[in-house]
Order: structure tokens, then C-alpha cells, then sequence
């Protein structure tokens, strides 16, 4: 993964909302959730919750999916897969450290 990417990526989740945003899309699995259920569900305002899709979304965090009047957000498994793998690649040098690797996201395609 390139490390502008990762900055990008990390620069996005560094915001309560926005971290916030993003574990709910990871709850709700692929299928993701309706702008409204997650701005009901964190409690933000529509316009704030849409600032905040955005940045996720240039992050490459997050995609969106029109479905009728209504856009569903879902987690980019691929991409927190790429950024988790990132950040743990050289893990203890290469040494057995008993560290197991993180189990592939549920999205994410193999």
C-alpha cells in the first residue's frame, strides 16, 4: 500500500465521528447502511455526517451505493485490509513474536 495512501487513510479515522462512522460500517458488514440509519445511529447532524462520508470516502475508507432515493455506505474491506497489513508487515523484524496476523475482513475479496 503506497504511504500516502495510509497517511490519507489514518488521517481520516484521527476524528471521533469519523472513527465512529467507520466501526458502525464495519459492524454492518457489507451490506452497510443508509445515511440516515448512521446518522441516526451516531448522532449526527445530515450535513455533518455528509462532511464526514466524504473525507472517509477520499480516504478510500468507505464506498457509497445508490439503491433508489437512498445511498448505502459500506466499509472498504479491501482497503482496511490493505491498511492493517501496512501497518503490521514487519512485524518484530521478521521474528517469530507471537503476534498472530489480523483475520481477513468479512468483505474483503480474496
Amino acid at each position: 500500500m503506497d504511504s500516502n495512501l495510509v497517511v490519507r487513510a489514518l488521517g481520516a479515522l484521527a476524528h471521533e465521528s469519523r472513527l465512529a462512522i467507520f466501526r458502525a460500517l464495519v459492524v454492518a458488514g457489507p451490506e452497510g447502511m443508509s445515511a440516515g440509519e448512521i446518522a441516526q445511529q451516531i448522532g449526527l447532524s445530515p450535513s455533518s455526517l455528509s462532511f464526514h462520508l466524504k473525507d472517509l470516502s477520499h480516504a478510500g475508507l468507505v464506498t457509497g451505493q445508490q439503491q433508489g432515493r437512498f445511498i448505502y455506505y459500506s466499509a472498504n474491506f479491501d482497503a482496511t485490509n490493505g491498511l492493517i497489513a501496512f501497518l503490521t508487515e514487519n512485524c518484530c523484524a521478521g521474528a517469530a513474536c507471537g503476534v498472530e496476523a489480523a483475520p481477513q475482513c468479512p468483505g474483503a475479496s480474496t
